[in-house]
């Protein structure tokens, strides 16, 4: 199991996640239930409570991990949601709609003859149609999803 979890973690690096929460998103999606306590997540890596609650601060900011509290505890316990994925890319619609609003007041503010305005348009332009296919893309995901979880009867 380790050697999946350094291993999993090793590609989330190269994609651009940090390594430390790399190794925590790692370890959490490879545990039994998907749940782990913020010491189980330690131990389990060798790492010191504040290395996995830095890890936990950027994972649950940006959707990856859940936080709840442990039945009877005072202890936090992280979940890894079935649809983390998912759920991490309609963020990102969110954040494709802000920045197409900020690109269309650069294109205004610089004037879309000038190079810049030139620029900030095709941005715009990409991500609008980054924005339209990432829709169509989720709904195929929804559909496929559903077969998926209707073939193995959950």
């Amino acid at each position: 199991m380790s050697r999946f979890v350094e291993r999993f973690a090793s590609e989330l690096v190269e994609a651009g996640v940090a390594r430390m929460p790399a190794r925590v998103f790692a370890a959490l999606i490879a545990s039994e239930e998907g749940v782990l306590t913020s010491a189980e997540l330690g131990e389990r890596l060798q790492v010191s409570p504040a290395a996995v609650s830095g890890a936990m601060r950027y994972l649950t900011q940006v959707g990856l991990v859940g936080r709840e509290r442990e039945p009877g505890s005072r202890r936090e316990r992280y979940r890894v949601h079935s649809d983390q994925w998912y759920e991490s890319f309609s963020r990102r619609d969110q954040v494709l709609t802000r920045w197409e609003n900020t690109l269309r007041t650069g294109v205004e503010v610089f004037g879309p003859e000038t190079p810049t305005g030139r620029r900030l348009d095709e941005t715009l332009a990409f991500f609008e149609f980054l924005q339209q296919e990432l829709m169509g893309m989720m709904e195929r995901w929804r559909e496929q999803r559903d077969r998926l979880r209707a073939d193995s009867g959950d």
